[in-house]
């Protein structure tokens, strides 16, 4: 079997090493493993958390809420009156999702649309500082222009995968303002 990008024993330590948070966020964790929903890790969902905090986020886009747990690292590190926006398919799924929002504490930080992320990007207004693209990758090239474009100049773009690669990977982007008043992004892989 080909080894993975990370290999296994490195993703294993990094996962015994990572933050989980309190109870209620580990009990979210818990239940996205134990019902099979797809979470991120909890080494990635504290990466999330350092990332926006690290560039002061105060408005976030999440493409993919699931349950509401990368939506919960995320919202954890808002600024008191931030504000996460976060695209859900499936309005069950959005349910449970505001369920375990609220008992995590940050229910108020955010506002769940459900529906189409593509069709719903639609009605989204920018800026934002940070924006997490967590949809079934099949969606992705849908939804990349218009995530650049409501993206804040020096805000950043974190996909969680890139269709095709494997899991370990993802790719960021940055947009920034060229001299001229342009603005331009810059898309790299980074290693997770």
């Amino acid at each position: 079997m080909p080894r993975r990008i990370v290999y296994e024993e490195i993703d294993a330590y990094i996962d015994g090493l990572a933050n989980r948070g309190d109870a209620p966020l580990r009990a979210v964790e818990k239940q996205g493993m134990d019902e099979g929903w797809p979470i991120v890790a909890a080494a990635e969902g504290s990466f999330l958390h350092i990332l926006a905090r690290s560039i002061r986020a105060e408005r976030i886009l999440e493409l993919g809420t699931a349950i509401g747990y990368s939506g919960t690292w995320l919202a954890r590190a808002l600024p008191n009156g931030g504000e996460l926006v976060t695209v859900e398919h499936n309005p069950e799924t959005a349910t449970i999702a505001r369920k375990n929002l609220e008992k995590t504490g940050v229910g108020s930080k955010v506002k769940i649309l459900v529906g189409n992320a593509g069709e719903i990007l639609k009605d989204v207004k920018g800026p934002f500082d940070f924006i997490f693209n967590d949809i079934d990758k099949a969606g992705y090239p849908a939804v990349l222009e218009p995530c650049i474009e409501r993206l804040r100049v020096g805000g950043l773009l974190v996909t969680d995968n890139v269709p095709g690669e494997a899991r370990s990977r993802g790719r960021t982007v940055q947009r920034t303002l060229r001299p001229s008043g342009r603005t331009t992004s810059d898309s790299r892989k980074t290693r997770g």
